[in-house]
């Protein structure tokens, strides 16, 4: 399936001074917490000249680090591949099979929260003390993460696309527990499903100004035979802002498809 354009039609960018200093400590919000608002790409482009990688923190050493190939195919992140039940093993054949016709995003729906963290399409995260908002470029998506100290929903809530998210501050990582998604959706381009048994856990940790780090553990015992993890380092987008992004304006594509 086609994938969207490059950064290049973004937003103009904003008329900063040209200052920003990207391995500055991470600002901080009027309570204290580390402040995680801003646009992040997916940290996959080269590093930056003159920033050095972050070092890790506790609870995010020992993870897989995801590459360039996590957004299409979730299986290389990990040495041994993903844990997949024989049944989701051989769904997510079948889906590559089919040119992955049948993937949301080729048919302007929501993506998963798992696949849009590696998304070539930034995201804004919008920090506030009781609710942070992730609002996606991708499909114009808006993902909702409640700080207000709810529980989670029970298990007869209506699913939705990316769950039902709540959070809580550990120390200076952001911890993020979601569940109560849509059955058997596609968390990687080539078909890895996942159910509405599942359920992801998200450390976000800020290390410095222009960096932030973001562990991801997939718990879905349908699915996968065991949990697995990795993480990933986003990295700030300080000049630019979203681009208005409307899949089904104009939308040609889909009746050209080809597949089984």
């Amino acid at each position: 399936m086609g994938l969207v354009g490059t950064l290049s039609a973004q937003w103009p960018l904003y008329p900063g001074d040209g200052k920003v200093n990207l391995s500055a400590p991470a600002p901080r919000t009027a309570d204290g917490k580390p402040d995680l608002s801003g646009v992040w790409d997916r940290g996959i482009a080269p590093p930056v000249p003159g920033v050095s990688p972050p070092p890790a923190a506790p609870g995010f050493s020992g993870v897989p680090q995801a590459g360039p190939n996590s957004f299409t195919n979730l299986p290389s992140v990990l040495a041994g591949g993903l844990p997949l039940q024989p049944w989701a093993a051989q769904l997510r054949s079948e889906r590559f099979a089919t040119n992955s016709k049948e993937h949301p995003d080729a048919h302007c729906l929501p993506l998963h929260p798992v696949q849009l963290h590696s998304h070539p399409q930034p995201r804004k995260i919008i920090e506030t003390p009781g609710l942070i908002l992730i609002v996606y470029e991708a499909n114009g998506g808006l993902r909702q993460i409640f700080m207000d100290g709810r529980p989670l929903p029970a298990d007869d809530a209506q699913p939705w696309w990316y769950g039902y998210s709540i959070g809580h501050w550990d120390g200076d990582t952001l911890v993020v527990e979601t569940k109560g998604f849509r059955d058997n959706m596609w968390i990687d381009e080539q078909g890895t499903p996942i159910t509405s048994a599942g359920r992801i856990t998200e450390r976000f940790r800020r290390v410095n100004y222009g960096n932030l780090e973001i562990e991801i553990r997939v718990d879905d015992p349908k699915t996968f035979t065991k949990p697995w993890s990795f993480k990933l380092n986003q990295k700030l987008m300080p000049d630019t802002d979203l681009f208005e992004f409307i899949c089904l304006e104009n939308e040609k594509s889909v009746r050209h498809m080809v597949g089984k």
